[in-house]
C-alpha cells in the first residue's frame, strides 16, 4: 500500500468510527475464501453495504434495513450470526 493509499484508507476508517449504530457481517459462502460484506446502519438512519476489501467503500445504500437485506439475499449472501454495536 502506497503512502497516499494508506492515507485515504485511514481517512475512510476515521470517518466511519463514530458514524454507525450497528454492523452485520455477511458472506458469500460459495466462494473460497468466502467474500465478506458489511451491512451498516449509519447514525443518519441510512443503511449501507460496505466492502472491507475496498477500504469500506459503500456499494449499496438504502433507507430501510429490509431493502438492504433483500439486496444481500438476492445475491445469496448469508449473515454471520450476531451484530456488532457502536460502544456507548
Amino acid at each position: 500500500m502506497s503512502g497516499i493509499e494508506r492515507e485515504i484508507y485511514l481517512e475512510n476508517r476515521t470517518s466511519l468510527i463514530d458514524q454507525w449504530e450497528f454492523a452485520e457481517i455477511w458472506v458469500d459462502p460459495w466462494l473460497s475464501p468466502p467474500y465478506i460484506l458489511m451491512l451498516v446502519k449509519e447514525q443518519s438512519g441510512k443503511f449501507s453495504i460496505q466492502n472491507p476489501a475496498q477500504n469500506y467503500k459503500s456499494i449499496f445504500t438504502s433507507d430501510t434495513y429490509e431493502e438492504s437485506l433483500m439486496w444481500l439475499l438476492e445475491d445469496e449472501y448469508e449473515r454471520v450470526t450476531g451484530r456488532f454495536c457502536q460502544p456507548e
